[in-house]
């Protein structure tokens, strides 16, 4: 370093005896034994004869010193300086992270005002037409189509399967020897998402198909005469927001800022309940929110379907066509619909399920023939079912006025009943 360097310097000259360049000759000091001054330092003990050179050897040492108690208050201070920036560029990064993770839901939970179903189906329309899959006259076709079924509010029809209920029933009657009962759903049709709501639609099109088999049970239909057909996805996202604004679960509502219509919102169990409960539905939430058997499977959810459709059982029938609606099944990421449930010999449970997922072709290979193979599009053993957590919506009855006021009561603070 600079100082220590004149320091050493110093004392070479001192050590040679000469005085520093243009150093005035201070009084002569006092003679030493061998007539000759001895000074000492008083810092470092150096020994000289010329006490000039002493002193300026001493201010060096002072110089050092006040030049390291300056230069560690700095090094201080600049520590302090990097440590706030440091922290202030982990605040910025954190903020911008969670910017960013709360785009990526509102993305994801079509949230983003992106637009909503009829947006996105005129969008994959006009692909469908750029990359040569769909003429220009199919195109306005279909554009029309779409604007009718919006401005009716009622569903277009186009992904709808019908008959596999009843395709089942006649399958278990005459096949299946491993199967000791089975209980089947009253008939329902099953809806598979389409260009419009392709990502993000399952919840909607799995209430389409349990309404599809309340329609047919005469017990519900004073509760649905305002709804005697399958409504399009937006009538769906209406029906929710006036169940909210009936008062039917406000931190629901909350969460989706009360709007449905025109976003890409996913909805799950609550929106479920909600609607069927502004409808006068009888229907409960049961929530499995751990697993119940051996590497995260959940036992308990099934017994649970099983006791729900048998206690509609009939002399120990094979098969049992129940008068029981389908079950809304909710797991994170996506819903499907029970629509029954095999017992085999073995003792082992089996659901069969609809999922909005599985393209209307292969729903519709089911009409011309089932078979094992086929079946494994529809079920579903224990091992199958290794979501942390899963909930179930089921009707059961009809609500009196007074009870649904108890029930949208009830929904201020959502509960929902929980196994185990």
């Amino acid at each position: 370093m600079e100082l220590s360097v004149r320091a050493q310097q110093g004392q070479q000259r001192l050590l040679q005896g000469g005085p520093p360049a243009g150093a005035r000759a201070p009084p002569s000091p006092p003679a030493g034994e061998n007539g000759q001054g001895l000074f000492e330092c008083p810092m470092c003990h150096l020994v000289c004869t010329d006490y000039a050179v002493l002193q300026e050897h001493i201010e060096l040492h002072l110089e050092e010193c006040s030049f390291f108690e300056e230069r560690n208050l700095t090094d201080l201070e600049l520590a302090q300086h990097l440590q706030n920036e440091e922290d202030r560029q982990r605040r910025e990064a954190a903020a911008k992270q969670e910017r960013e993770d709360f785009q990526k839901l509102q993305r994801q939970y079509g949230l983003d005002g992106s637009g909503g179903y009829k947006q996105q189906s005129l969008k994959n329309l006009e692909k469908e037409v750029a990359f040569g899959k769909m003429s220009p006259s199919d195109y306005h076709k279909r554009t029309a189509e779409m604007m009718e079924s919006l401005a009716f509010g009622i569903d277009d029809g186009k992904t709808k399967t019908s008959g596999v209920t009843e395709a089942l029933c006649q399958y278990y009657q005459n096949e299946c020897k491993d199967i000791k009962h089975v209980w089947l759903s009253t008939g329902v049709d099953h809806f598979h998402c389409s260009l419009g709501d392709r990502g993000w639609g399952c919840g909607y099109r799995n209430f389409q198909m349990l309404l599809s088999s309340l329609l047919r049970n005469s017990t519900y239909e004073d509760c649905l005469k305002d709804n005697s057909s399958i409504p399009c996805i937006p009538k769906i996202q209406s029906l929710i927001e006036d169940a909210w604004k009936e008062g039917f679960d406000p931190q629901g509502a909350s969460h989706f800022n009360s709007t449905l219509r025109g976003t890409k919102a996913w909805i799950g169990a609550c929106e479920i309940y909600s609607l069927l409960t502004s409808l006068r539905l009888k229907c409960q939430v049961i929530d499995f929110y751990q697993p119940t058997g051996p590497s995260g499977t959940h036992p308990r959810l099934l017994e649970w379907v099983l006791n729900y459709y048998s206690s509609d059982k009939e002399n120990g029938a094979k098969v049992v066509c129940t008068s029981k609606p389908p079950i809304y099944l909710q797991h994170q990421g996506h819903s499907r619909t029970i629509l029954g449930i095999e017992e085999r010999k073995n003792k082992t449970l089996c659901l069969l399920i609809f999922d909005p997922g599985c393209p209307s072709q292969e729903m519709q290979k089911l009409l011309k023939g089932i078979d094992g193979n086929s079946l494994r599009l529809l079920r579903r053993f224990v091992g199958s079912l290794k979501h942390k957590q899963y909930q179930l919506v089921a009707v059961d009855g009809v609500l009196t006025t007074e009870e649904k006021v108890a029930h949208r009561q009830a929904s201020q603070l959502f509960t929902a009943q929980r196994i185990p």
